[in-house]
């Protein structure tokens, strides 16, 4: 049972006059319908992934609307997607999580935005940038510049942000070019409100055809020698058409100060930060009307030159608040002033700091900075009172703690068929000795934290192995590559088992196949397992991946000879499988499946399960795993091998005995790891298997009852 969004989905058919109450990316899912979008595609990933989930699961409603909806295999696929409006006036959507997305995007968006295009056709991406991030720190803004595509950053309203769709699409539209619409993660979950309108069904849709295609027509395609009238159209026709729809629509907002001399242009979806910062310094009140007048970009690419210089003509100083680098704005509007001989200071990294997220602290030690130099007096107190009065609280918690916090690095879920693989893994070294590891983005990744610590190298999703084929053969011993069973979809079986293959190379690839791309929210994929047979395992509770050899008949297919299935908690199987990998006579890929289903995602199909069970009254088993506290010596060997999070320690319940012993506490899902790296590592026999019964049958009570007499008998007083 994946997670649902039933509720979502009901806000989604909300019409003219109602209130729209929740996140930011479900109301840009709401926008999207409400211009008459007529296909959407995506890829999933945060901090974006709503959209494409909520739709995916709407498909009755959005067959109604005649709205197509399609999970991609990757971003490259999506971004494809959008070649329906290059001829047709169909307006297309499409999302994925930037910056790792738009470079796996970028050929197909290259070729989208040469020829331009006819319907409205807008990327919604997850500018994944900052603290909060899980990928690369790089911005969206260079694919704008490079292709030529429309990029708006709305600012953090609701209302704001859902009329930024609909006029991105006519941005689009009347200006040919592609447009990218890009949300920082908080922009995502904002949550607000803004009064909703009518779906729109779109003209041409899955149920208005099409009766003929369009004639052909070489100016469409991304091919010379047209592209270089292409290229001309860009900079004669596209930008100009463009900067009139966004100066004439008030695309940008212009908002006056007392202070008219100076001024302040923003990215608009840093515009909550900089007003907070503004309320810091005194500049900007409850209400958020600043002091000092703002040029909110809602449009950050192109921009419009003479917005720009009449905003900066006349000013003492101007503050470009532009967060990431390069400055690729503050650049801009310097060239842009200069070119019109406007001489009036600009300032950004100057008194900003080059890289990193944009907090409301950062934003007003540069505020702090600006103030200091053009208005001098109780704005600067005020910020330093501010931005001091933070770092004392910060210093007075510190003081109080006797030592520093321990990390917390990520880890795996409770009971997630990947631990024990790596448990393996670390024992399987210890005959082999150490091994290359080219690691890969997904929930394995987690593998490159405490206590595991391995992975030489992420060079993106699904890239594994073919990122070792420089290494492996200047490698004495075999290298090893790790990708889950979304990666290997999403690109590792081109790029990494087909060269591989290709180039007789000899490697050895780890695919976890847990049935679905966990690492962006359990999103199903081509090897998932199909409904009818979820319901059916049921009642076993037992994992669903078997069920489905997508991944090994395509692999035999290819032309894989050496191809191992283990069970992902059969550790000691796991260790051989492994041992035989790097020690086998074949010379050729060798790919070991480790086999386990997602636990997050078979708890979510088990837990209602059980409870309607309990609700009726029935017998219920739970497994549960434990540790003898008079056997365990309090080594913990086994911690430092598994990592669970309920396998912790406590104190020792012996007075003579300093160490603390293991202990597992209430959480555990009964996946049996702890006792299966016991075996496997010749570890002490402290583990113990235990099956609590809910609702147990007369019999079961009775002895029970018998049981517990004869331990207390036995038991010492």
């Amino acid at each position: 049972m994946e997670v649902s969004f039933s509720h979502e989905i009901q806000s989604l058919r909300l019409g003219a006059g109602e209130t729209f109450h929740g996140e930011g990316i479900l109301a840009i899912t709401k926008a999207l319908l409400q211009s008459g979008v007529a296909y959407v595609g995506g890829y999933q990933g945060a901090p974006v992934s709503h959209l494409l989930d909520v739709m995916v699961q709407a498909k009755s409603y959005m067959d109604e609307l005649g709205v197509h909806v399609e999970a991609c295999s990757n971003e490259a696929s999506a971004a494809a997607m959008l070649g329906a409006s290059i001829h047709y006036p169909l307006r297309g959507a499409v999302t994925w999580k930037s910056i790792v997305g738009t470079n796996v995007a970028s050929d197909a968006l290259s070729n989208l935005s040469s020829p331009g295009v006819k319907g409205g056709a807008l990327i919604v991406v997850g500018e994944d940038y900052g603290e909060g991030a899980s990928v690369i720190q790089e911005r969206t803004h260079a694919y704008a510049l490079k292709s030529s595509m429309c990029l708006l950053d709305p600012r953090p309203d609701l209302g704001r942000m859902v009329e930024m769709v609909e006029h991105g699409f006519r941005l689009s539209e009347t200006s040919n070019m592609p447009a990218i619409l890009e949300l920082r993660i908080r922009a995502c979950h904002v949550r607000g409100s803004f009064e909703t309108k009518n779906n729109l069904p779109p003209p041409v849709s899955t149920r208005a055809l099409m009766e003929n295609p369009a004639g052909f027509d070489y100016m469409r395609l991304a091919h010379p020698p047209v592209t270089f009238r292409h290229e001309k159209l860009k900079s004669d026709e596209r930008i100009p058409a463009a900067r009139r729809y966004i100066a004439e629509h008030g695309l940008n907002e212009l908002m006056p100060g007392q202070h008219e001399d100076l001024g302040i242009i923003v990215q608009g979806g840093l515009y909550n930060a900089l007003i907070r910062g503004l309320q810091q310094l005194g500049l900007a009140d409850a209400f958020g009307q600043s002091d000092i007048p703002l040029l909110v970009l809602n449009v950050t690419y192109p921009l419009v030159p003479e917005q720009v210089a009449d905003f900066c003509v006349g000013k003492r100083g101007v503050l470009v608040v532009e967060e990431g680098q390069p400055e690729y704005i503050e650049q801009e509007i310097a060239t842009l002033l200069r070119r019109r001989d406007v001489q009036t200071p600009l300032h950004g990294k100057d008194l900003l700091p080059s890289a990193g997220e944009y907090s409301v602290e950062v934003v007003a030690a540069g505020l702090s900075a600006f103030a200091a130099r053009y208005l001098p007096g109780a704005a600067t107190d005020s910020a330093q009172a501010w931005l001091t009065g933070n770092r004392t609280r910060r210093d007075s918690v510190a003081r109080q703690l006797e030592q520093p916090l321990p990390t917390r690095p990520p880890g795996f879920c409770i009971g997630c068929p990947e631990r024990p693989v790596f448990s393996a893994l670390k024992l399987a070294q210890q005959d082999v000795g150490p091994v290359h590891i080219a690691a890969d983005i997904g929930c394995h990744a987690f593998g490159t934290f405490e206590p595991f610590s391995m992975g030489h190298s992420i060079l993106g999703y699904g890239m594994s192995l073919a990122s070792r084929a420089g290494v492996s053969p200047m490698m004495q011993r075999r290298t090893l590559s790790i990708m889950g069973d979304g990666g290997f979809w999403h690109n590792g079986l081109l790029t990494g088992v087909q060269s591989a293959l290709f180039n007789g190379d000899d490697a050895v690839l780890l695919i976890f196949k847990n049935g679905y791309t966990s690492a962006t929210g359990t999103q199903d994929i081509i090897s998932t397992p199909d409904d009818e047979i979820k319901e059916r395992a049921i009642d076993k509770q037992q994992s669903l991946v078997d069920k489905n050899l997508t991944i090994e008949s395509t692999l035999k297919g290819l032309g894989v000879q050496w191809l191992r299935t283990v069970h992902t908690y059969e550790v000691d199987t796991m260790r051989a499988t492994l041992n035989e990998a790097f020690t086998s006579d074949f010379n050729g890929l060798k790919v070991i499946i480790a086999e386990g289903e997602c636990q997050l995602e078979r708890q979510r199909r088990i837990k209602p399960w059980i409870a309607s069970l309990l609700k009726k009254g029935e017998r219920v088993v739970r497994v549960k795993y434990g540790v003898d506290e008079d056997v365990c010596n309090g080594d913990h060997a086994c911690i430092r091998l598994s990592g669970c999070p309920t396998l912790t320690i406590k104190d020792n319940p012996d007075p003579l005995k300093v160490d603390p012993v293991a202990v597992v506490i209430d959480g555990c899902v009964g996946c049996g790891l702890c006792g299966a790296n016991a075996h496997a590592a010749t570890l002490c026999p402290s583990f113990y298997r235990a099956e609590v019964v809910q609702n147990p049958k007369w019999h079961e009570r009775l002895l029970a009852s018998l049981r517990g007499a004869m331990v207390r008998a036995l038991s010492p007083a």
